[in-house]
């Protein structure tokens, strides 16, 4: 039996009672199985003696004696002193509520002997003390030297109630547990069986056994992710689309419209571009769906890439749909679509929400046969109305602010369309190896030649003057300014964009055009604003994240990022690099107040450092995990039981090697080696949670 195909109610449980179900559950915890991938947080090594004097190192475990003890009052009710030695020194215990604690009072009796377990410190008074500790009595206390687990828990449950229920769930579930990875990963890797694996993650003999119990449930748990990804990705390779003939292995070559782009260009692609340009090729050449992650820093490139590879299926004789976030962006994509691609002839079009009803009902009806070669727009692209004649390509640009089914539908529109998924987020290996595991990836790593790294710098909200005296010198040269806040409309304690924009405009920078940009504006208003921006008619504009991504003004030098603290190190990245786009150096200031917390210091010390958004990226997988990155979270994915990707990406990187291989030389699982993971996949998929 596998350990997923325990589905019986975690009542079954010896000493598992009714009042236990209900945080149980809050737990996520309905299954015997669901108690047993309830894995510790954390380990309390009690099987080493460390000394009350000691106490520096960490948790004291010893034996101690009861010298004397006597009750004082706090806050109006009955606490218990008591004053203790082991072989190092002495010490004291304070036990509040003793009331609530009859047993622990009848226990420290005077010149009882205990094992303790407790964290120590001086108090006010010089005296060593501890308040959170734990006793057994010496004479029963032979299970007290060991490594306990330690649970995440929820009001109704503590520690020993949960070890309990897991020693139980052990005893009487895991004699029947099969192994879940084939005999030669285990004995390629010297994993433990699953049953001793499971063992040994909660009440491990040692040391040792514990890190070979996590080293075999990381991988295994990594390995099946692989696998499933794997599985996606062969299957895709096999499904032929039937409006594509394989290329027999050619060398990916331009086709006639992008060769013509290309040559009207008046710059060259860099080395990246076009390597990554080559594998779209290869790809909407082999006669099966292209599915292919496009990544590369802010301003490498992307969209004039994304741009090949819609001329590429107009080559084939079909279409192309560029979904972008908000309309700001796709907006900005079917402009620069329009300026490059219809003097090729190529017929591009616009879809929004906010289409009036005839335009909309025209545009669907050109688009349904065939008189739009690329329609750009946001989500509506993917509305129950929308029909395309010959939907060959999906951009997807900014593919972390879809969410999966979002992504999926528009997939729909066409008979097994390519996929093409930007992100200007660089995603991080480790990330791209498991929420991306079944796409290739192209990374453009360089950028256009001449661009300058962005110079940024940390100011405080008290050295205001000096940022605006520094924009100002820049202003006067003819360049122009982003100011940043988090909130269109704010309360004291926080800037906002409108009443900044009115500040800027009339008390700071009167001698300057200032201008409002934010997401409740009117979509004309936005556009407007937007375009007197990129024609030089505005010198500062203040705004929200709205110009986050897709904003593009080659003159603009400068960016200041109000309250900088309360932003997320991907949307400093981001705006950050809304400048640094022409040939002038350009500026980052991250003003931030007095008042932030210790993540928020470490974002901004990063930002700092770092201009490459691949180091920043991992960074920001470290501080807020896989799922928002990826913009996943609603959907499940990652959601792993023990394996971090960033933590283990040896491991994630081995599994995945492993999986292929057998993949590759077994797709169907058929070997016997290999019929233990058909198996696992059929009966009891280890991540049913995981959406991909």
């Amino acid at each position: 039996m596998f350990l997923r195909s325990l589905a019986g109610s975690v009542d079954t449980i010896r000493d598992i009672g009714s009042a236990s179900l209900k945080p149980l559950s809050r737990l996520g915890i309905n299954t015997a199985a669901d108690l047993l991938v309830y894995y510790p947080r954390d380990w309390e090594d009690r099987s080493k003696s460390v000394l009350i004097d000691q106490f520096e190192t960490g948790n004291v475990c010893t034996v101690i004696t009861v010298i004397s003890r006597k009750y004082f009052f706090f806050k109006s009710a009955k606490a218990l002193k008591v004053n203790i030695e082991d072989e190092s020194r002495r010490a004291v215990l304070i036990c509040f509520y003793i009331n609530k604690l009859p047993w622990l009072d009848r226990q420290l009796a005077e010149g009882s002997r205990h094992y303790l377990w407790g964290s120590f410190k001086y108090n006010k008074k010089g005296e060593l003390h501890s308040s959170s500790f734990e006793t057994k009595p010496y004479e029963s206390g032979a299970g007290f030297k060991r490594i306990l687990p330690v649970y995440p828990l929820t009001s109704g449950l503590k520690q020993n109630k949960l070890h309990l229920f897991m020693a139980n769930a052990l005893k009487s579930c895991i004699n029947n547990i099969e192994n879940e990875l084939p005999d030669e990963l285990i004995e390629k890797y010297g994993l433990f069986s699953k049953k001793e694996a499971l063992k040994n993650i909660h009440f491990p003999s040692s040391l040792d056994d514990l890190e070979k119990a996590k080293k075999t449930l990381i991988y295994e748990e990594l390995f099946y992710l692989e696998i499933m990804a794997g599985k996606r990705a062969f299957e895709r390779r096999k499904r032929k689309n039937v409006n594509i003939a394989p290329e027999n292995g050619k060398k990916a070559q331009f086709t006639p419209l992008q060769a013509r782009l290309t040559e009207r260009l008046s710059f060259k692609l860099t080395d990246g571009q076009t390597e990554a340009a080559a594998d779209i090729n290869s790809d909407m050449g082999s006669g099966a769906p292209m599915s292919r992650l496009l990544q590369g820093d802010v301003g490498s490139g992307k969209t004039l890439v994304s741009f090949l590879a819609a001329l590429r299926a107009i080559d084939d004789r079909g279409q192309a749909a560029i979904m972008a976030p908000t309309e700001l962006l796709a907006r900005q994509h079917a402009e620069n679509a329009a300026r490059l691609l219809e003097p090729l002839g190529c017929r591009i079009a616009f879809l929004t929400g906010n289409i009036k009803a005839a335009g909309r009902k025209e545009l669907l009806k050109n688009l349904g046969a065939g008189e739009i070669d690329i329609v750009v727009g946001t989500h509506a692209l993917f509305s129950k109305d929308v029909q395309y004649k010959n939907l060959k390509l999906v951009v997807i640009d900014e593919q972390h602010r879809f969410g999966v089914m979002q992504r999926s539908l528009i997939m729909t529109k066409g008979g097994n369309p390519h996929l093409l998924m930007m992100s200007a987020t660089p995603i991080p290996r480790t990330l791209a190896l498991t929420v991306f595991g079944d796409m290739d990836v192209s990374v453009i790593k360089d950028m256009p030649p001449g661009r300058k790294p962005v110079e940024t710098h940390l100011a405080r909200q008290s050295s205001e003057r000096r940022v605006y005296d520094f924009i100002r010198r820049e202003l006067e040269k003819g360049r122009q300014a982003y100011f940043v806040y988090p909130l269109i409309e704010g309360t004291e304690d926080l800037k906002d964009a409108v009443s900044m924009s009115r500040r800027l405009a009339k008390e700071v920078f009167p001698e300057f055009k200032t201008a409002l940009i934010h997401s409740k504006l009117d979509e004309d208003v936005k556009r407007k604003t937007m375009d007197d921006f990129y024609r030089g008619k505005i010198d500062i504009l203040a705004a929200t994240s709205v110009v986050e991504v897709g904003v593009d003004v080659p003159n603009a030098t400068c960016m200041v990022i109000e309250h900088a603290q309360r932003f997320g190190l991907s949307a400093l990245h981001q705006l950050r690099g809304r400048v640094g786009r022409g040939q002038d150096q350009s500026y980052c200031f991250l003003v931030y107040s007095d008042e932030y917390t210790e993540d928020a210091k470490v974002r901004l010390l990063v930002m700092l450092k770092n201009n490459d958004g691949f180091i920043i990226a991992e960074e920001d997988l470290k501080m807020r995990g896989p799922g928002q990155i990826a913009g996943t979270e609603q959907s499940g994915y990652l959601a792993l039981g023990i394996a971090n990707p960033v933590r283990d990406a040896d491991e994630l990187i081995r599994a995945r090697t492993d999986a292929f291989s057998i993949l590759e030389s077994d797709p169907d699982l058929l070997l016997e080696g290999h019929r233990v993971i058909a198996r696992v996949l059929e009966q009891a998929p280890p991540l049913c949670n995981v959406a991909f």
